[in-house]
């Protein structure tokens, strides 16, 4: 589709949505982009701080792409504690099946990676999100930038829709402050944080955090308990060299939960609260541990160099008792109340090493400037997985529910039948080698028109190693992914933008014969148009967009683990993101998303006899999302307080692969304040699902389907110096 079919498309959806919002400090959600801040960004600083990976040296109105920024500020005051909480306040991005609630999974403008594995996000620029490390934790984090659009050929991976990259907190040279607090929610729930940030001894500065988390849930019988560390010591060599080091030390319990059934289209088949699972089979234990070394050098007022390397350990273990979903062995659909299940066991090991550097820098081609970016990265992911089950027989007259593992979905009694015991189905390992290296120069033609090319040479090698069939596949691929943009400043306030990007991004893993997939590749083209109002108070964002996707995979839903090739898959839409300060001091926070994602191929699944045709919708990607906020601060009695509130609305979803199964749409009201009677000391509260409404997170069939959380409210209380 080119530019002017895509303008055409966007004006026959109608109200349109955006991309990246990047909005002015006085924003509580994105991060500053104003003139001075360009201007700031071209003179020699000395090196406190740590340079954005990727980014080179522009502003963000530079960028013919949209970058969202959710900062910590924004998701303090709505009280989220999750990733998945946090990135709902940017519409382009969906929530996904997440493993009982046991790992992170979203889309980006329509667009997921491996259902079997958790969304692979960025870690300051690291991978550092496909481990079995457990739901991640916002503590600890600085903002959580969204990087929308065709960046794949200089980021060389995650979906052509977009990557999440986290920027953790890191410690700040030469200052000594901090905050701890703790808090009462709904559900018995208790959480402490703690952040203190100790000047030790002229360059060296040490950030100690840490959180610990227990209570119940609204799942009956289910329990929760998560601890973190997370250290940061920074270290100035000189005025132009620093020297960065984060610790990940993290634990999460929590039983497996694959949510409600839905019998006959009808939501309310049981209440939102029950647990179809066994509480004898015990917590279900996520852990992480993560290193990260970076070293950033100014080598003069106009180029710097970074290198660094991460590595990132995580480990899922435990047992499960999930509805069976093949229809002759499952009994509730002969008397709409005898579940039967299966019994399940996990052994996730995961290992990822990441090394990379790269030059950016500025110079002079006669009347031309140019900024360029230079880089390599070396990425090795070790995924052993080790998986088994038992599953209940087909079902007829001579069936016992002993065999069936059943439970009574409208009176359960737990405990009932013995445990079985899981007997292997899956054992391996994926092995992942790539190594990149990419290219970027953006082109000042005029003052008011600049041109952006590069590319990224990939080379993967991929190997599967079946334990269980002794199959042991391999293969390499290498390809050159291209990408273009453009930028011109119409005026001071309008800056039209347009980009094209390749994509290549490895499959892991193999079919069930053990066939290693071909990797995924994509082709990505946006236009926009960012604009800054009230004298820099007020940033907005409009995109038009369409993805193209090849070699796109979908869980084996007879062969738990594996996948199969689905083909093609198309995303387009229209986003329109706005961010800043209103008349009266009131901050303002607005996401809108129109995304239609469907499948561009034909597959007739052999196990579960379903079909998918061009056209289905992709599962779970809502056609509308909208997010919206208020809020304001001022003084009560000489005391500093804030109140606000928002609003998001989340359309009709596809709730399983290839059937006409549908998660309805929702909308959840939020509200949230926070006052500071003594200095240094402040009382906050939220309440979250304002209204109880009855919503679903996410769905793999109607057996599997996550109910969303109802009214829940906290209050706490913080003491910073």
């Amino acid at each position: 589709m080119g530019s002017f079919d895509m303008l055409r498309y966007a004006s026959g959806v109608g109200l349109v949505t955006g991309l990246t919002v990047v909005a002015l400090g006085a924003s509580p959600v994105f991060a500053a982009d104003t003139t001075e801040d360009a201007q700031a960004s071209e003179q020699a600083i000395t090196v406190t701080g740590v340079r954005q990976a990727y980014r080179g040296d522009f502003a963000l109105s530079e960028i013919p792409q949209a970058i969202a920024q959710i900062d910590e500020a924004a998701v303090k005051a709505n009280n989220f504690l999750r990733l998945a909480d946090a990135l709902d306040l940017n519409a382009s991005v969906s929530r996904q099946n997440s493993l009982g609630g046991l790992f992170d999974s979203f889309a980006v403008r329509g667009f997921t990676g491996d259902e079997n594995i958790p969304t692979g996000y960025l870690v300051n620029g690291f991978n550092g999100g496909r481990g079995f490390g457990g739901p991640r934790d916002v503590a600890g984090l600085e903002r959580i930038e969204v990087l929308k659009g065709p960046a794949a050929a200089l980021l060389g991976r995650g979906e052509p829709g977009g990557t999440v990259n986290l920027v953790t907190k890191q410690a700040e040279i030469g200052r000594t402050f901090g905050s701890a607090s703790i808090q009462y929610g709904s559900f018995d729930r208790v959480r402490t944080e703690a952040d203190f940030n100790l000047a030790l001894s002229g360059g060296l500065t040490a950030r100690l955090i840490g959180y610990a988390e227990d209570g119940d849930t609204f799942r009956d019988t289910v329990h929760q308990r998560r601890w973190g560390f997370l250290p940061s010591i920074g270290l100035a060599i000189g005025p132009n060299t620093r020297v960065t080091y984060d610790f990940e030390w993290t634990r999460a319990e929590t039983p497996f939960d694959r949510g409600i059934v839905v019998l006959d289209g009808d939501f309310r088949t049981v209440p939102r609260s029950r647990y179809l699972g066994e509480p004898g089979d015990g917590d279900h234990v996520a852990r992480a541990t993560g290193h990260q070394l970076r070293v950033q050098h100014d080598l003069n007022d106009r180029w710097s160099v970074q290198v660094g390397a991460s590595l990132r350990d995580t480990l899922l273990t435990g047992f499960s008792s999930d509805a069976e979903l093949a229809t002759a062995r499952q009994k509730l659909f002969v008397d709409g109340r005898s579940l039967s299940r299966q019994r399940r066991s996990r052994r996730y090991d995961s290992r990822q090493w990441v090394v990379r550097a790269e030059l950016s820098g500025a110079f002079e081609t006669g009347s031309l400037r140019h900024r360029v970016l230079i880089g390599a990265d070396r990425d090795q992911f070790d995924n052993d997985q080790q998986f088994g089950r038992v599953r209940p027989p087909v079902v007829n007259a001579a069936t016992t529910d002993r065999a069936g593992y059943v439970l009574d979905i409208l009176n359960p009694v737990y405990g009932r039948f013995p445990l079985p015991t899981p007997g292997p189905q899956n054992d391996r390992l994926d092995v992942q080698r790539s190594t990149g290296i990419f290219l970027q120069d953006q082109i000042e033609l005029t003052d008011r028109l600049q041109v952006r090319i590069g590319g990224r040479y990939d080379d993967v090698n991929l190997r599967t190693l079946n334990r269980l069939s002794g199959v042991d596949s391999r293969r390499s691929k290498a390809r050159f992914s291209p990408q273009a943009g453009l930028v011109y400043r119409l005026s001071t306030p309008i800056t039209l933008y347009a980009a094209y990007g390749e994509g290549f991004r490895a499959n892991i893993g193999t079919d069930v014969a053990g066939g290693i997939f071909d990797p995924e590749t994509s082709r990505s083209k946006e236009i926009g148009i960012k604009v800054t109002a009230l004298d820099g108070r007020l940033n907005g964002t409009l995109a038009v967009f369409q993805l193209d996707k090849n070699n796109v995979l979908a869980s084996d839903t007879g062969n738990p683990g594996f996948s199969v090739a689905i083909g093609k898959a198309r995303s387009r839409g229209i986003e329109f993101d706005l961010a800043g300060q209103l008349p009266g001091d009131i901050d303002v926070i607005l996401s809108y998303a129109y995304i239609d994602a469907e499948a561009r191929s034909t597959l007739l699944e052999p196990n579960f006899n379903f079909q998918i045709r061009p056209g289905d919708p992709l599962i779970n990607i809502p056609d509308h999302n909208l997010n919206v906020q208020a809020s304001k601060r001022f003084t009560i009695a000489g005391a500093e307080a804030q109140l606000g509130a928002g609003v998001q609305y989340v359309g009709e979803r596809s709730g399983e692969t290839g059937t006409a199964f549908a998660l309805p749409a929702h909308t959840l009201a939020r509200v949230f304040g926070e006052i500071e009677p003594i200095e240094g000391v402040t009382v906050f509260a939220a309440v979250q699902n304002l209204f109880d409404a009855r919503w679903y997170a996410n769905s793999y069939s109607p057996l599997w389907v996550q109910p969303g959380t109802p009214r829940t409210a906290s209050i706490g209380l913080r003491t910073s110096f």
